[in-house]
């Protein structure tokens, strides 16, 4: 990804947007519990903050139902915080988490059963966008805005267009999406987002010391990264969804007009309408653009 020309930025002042996975199904079988996990996140969250007085932390929470922003230290102190302290401004981080917690699970009571137990990270990726382009409106000197995923839930493939589109626009705008998955397999959108923005892919193999991977690969700013050498994923899974089950598949068939993946032949489009001649059988959009991807 090309680098950010510098003059749209104050210095090395960063703003990170850190969208943690509540999902309470992935952590009712996880091996960390939340609340360690929200330890180690609320103490890399403080080292953030005092690597440069004018960084700036938003917390967004990705539920199973719903998201929402539960924390911003730029307006902390409208939030009637007037103790600058660390325990004073992080109660209300978790007084707000809480609150999200109660209503995300009163949510989850009206969907019905059978439901893929995934987090809503589209929505997530989408709110901390909005965020990020209001920040550029505000004027030329801004800080140096990145998205870091926490996750651990599987991937839903019902959220392959909705993810896809949200890591296309970050790449257009140069914004770097980080990933940490804690979860036991790999995240093949996590994946995706990471490479295709320039950003860093990370599965901790410890997670007992998973504040030491936080601070180690995404405490630093973006201009220091060049002068580090950052893990690398081994591989990047760039399976698609298809459009018609919602399931990732090796093989499939791709619309010529609106580019829509399905595992089975249709004489129909069923996003387009366009009506399919004789179909070839092809690899998916995803191993397509993985051919035509600039080495990073």
């Amino acid at each position: 990804m090309a680098s950010v020309p510098s003059k749209l930025y104050s210095d090395d002042v960063s703003l990170v947007v850190v969208l943690v996975d509540t999902n309470p199904f992935f952590w009712a079988t996880s091996s960390l519990s939340f609340s360690q996990f929200l330890s180690h996140v609320l103490a890399f969250l403080n080292s953030i903050l005092l690597l440069n007085q004018l960084n700036q932390v938003v917390v967004i929470a990705t539920g199973h139902n719903s998201c929402d922003y539960v924390y911003d230290s730029s307006s902390a102190s409208h939030h009637g915080v007037e103790n600058r302290t660390i325990p004073a401004l992080y109660s209300v981080l978790l007084q707000k988490m809480e609150e999200f917690l109660i209503k995300d699970e009163k949510l989850g009571k009206q969907e019905s059963p059978g439901m893929i137990a995934s987090s809503l990270l589209s929505g997530s990726l989408s709110l901390a966008l909005c965020y990020i382009q209001r920040l550029f409106r505000t004027g030329p000197l801004h800080p140096q805005p990145r998205i870091l995923c926490l996750q651990g839930s599987s991937d839903g493939p019902e959220q392959y267009v909705a993810i896809m589109n949200s890591i296309f626009s970050a790449q257009r705008s140069m914004v770097p999406i980080d990933s940490c998955y804690v979860g036991a397999h790999n995240s093949a959108f996590l994946q995706q987002a990471s490479y295709i923005t320039g950003g860093v892919y990370v599965k901790p193999q410890h997670l007992d010391g998973l504040f030491q991977y936080l601070v180690t690969v995404f405490a630093t700013d973006l201009h220091c990264r060049s002068s580090l050498q950052l893990p690398r994923p081994a591989g990047v899974d760039f399976r698609a969804s298809c459009f018609c089950h919602k399931t990732t598949i090796d093989m499939g068939y791709v619309c010529s007009v609106c580019l829509s993946i399905f595992c089975k032949h249709h004489k129909k489009c069923s996003t387009c309408g366009s009506v399919f001649g004789q179909a070839q059988a092809d690899n998916s959009a995803v191993s397509d653009r993985k051919r035509k991807a600039p080495e990073t």
